[in-house]
């Protein structure tokens, strides 16, 4: 009988820590596939205990709302986990987003709000990469594009759940980059005249990039990423943004997915109203994937 104990006391740990090692793989390498049988051999187990591990961790991901472990099968099959977050979940991650970005203090001149302590926090970067990744799971790209500063943190954390490589164009060309290929953009709400570029060989070959970028406002940047992945060939397959204004409410752009509008910045008053876009929401012209 106490040998029975002890065989089930061994058991438990056991599958605890290998629950937490399995958990770790698919989390460290999120939309990465994960090959069972290497598994297998790291962790000293039969395939079929992990498949029984897999199906608990794959529950928990879906109850928790965050994701699902997807099966590929044949020789180099495995599993990886894939973003998909429930919406309610999404939606309280964007009303708590909103509720910060309504702070008073955030006001800038022109109408600009101060975003860089979200943008720069990796908890927060985080979740605005796993939104995006989610939203654009399936939407066919190879790279992960964005512009120069403020938007390589959600670009390298989207790029991160999706797994895929982050491309980083510049205000400027950079010896250190090679040649590289410019196009001149109208910047802003004003007729301001700025260039952008993207070394020759940043894309690799790539032929269909998500665009993630911080602000839009009219516009003009997201139309000159798209003119610049044209001299590239590459097509974009989706534009996400963090936050947009609701006026001027015809942009240079369509098809973008914002995840929250600012609607007023009343610096005088000390009023902002930026209200929330979960998934299916969005507004203006926007249609999801599009871009």
């Amino acid at each position: 009988m106490k040998a029975e104990e002890e065989g089930r006391g061994l058991a438990h740990p056991r599958r605890s820590r290998r629950l937490v090692a399995l958990t770790w793989s698919f989390l460290e390498r999120p939309s990465q596939l994960v090959s069972l049988s290497r598994l297998g051999e790291e962790l000293g187990v039969a395939k079929s205990s992990l498949s029984e591990d897999a199906a608990i961790i794959d529950a928990t991901l879906r109850s928790l709302g965050v994701g699902r472990l997807e099966t590929v099968s044949g020789a180099a099959g495995g599993l990886r986990l894939r973003p998909e977050l429930a919406p309610a979940l999404e939606e309280a991650w964007l009303d708590e987003l909103a509720r910060r970005l309504s702070d008073p203090e955030r006001i800038l001149p022109g109408g600009y709000l101060y975003m860089s302590d979200i943008i720069f926090d990796p908890a927060w970067s985080g979740r605005i990469g796993w939104i995006f990744a989610s939203r654009f799971r399936d939407a066919g790209a190879d790279r992960v594009v964005t512009i120069e500063t403020k938007g390589i943190p959600l670009g390298l954390m989207t790029a991160r759940a999706l797994d895929l490589p982050l491309v980083v164009i510049r205000h400027g060309s950079r010896v250190s980059e090679g040649s590289s290929v410019s196009v001149n953009y109208l910047s802003g709400s004003g007729p301001r005249i700025q260039t952008m570029s993207l070394a020759r060989r940043a894309l690799g070959g790539a032929r269909r990039a998500l665009v993630v970028d911080d602000f839009l406002r009219g516009g003009g940047t997201a139309l000159g990423i798209r003119q610049l992945l044209r001299e590239f060939d590459c097509e974009v397959a989706g534009l996400g943004v963090l936050a947009a204004t609701r006026t001027p409410e015809v942009k240079r752009v369509e098809g973008y997915a914002a995840l929250v509008e600012v609607g007023l910045v009343d610096e005088g008053a000390g009023r902002v109203e930026v209200r929330p876009l979960p998934s299916g929401r969005e507004g203006g012209e926007r249609r999801r994937g599009e871009a």
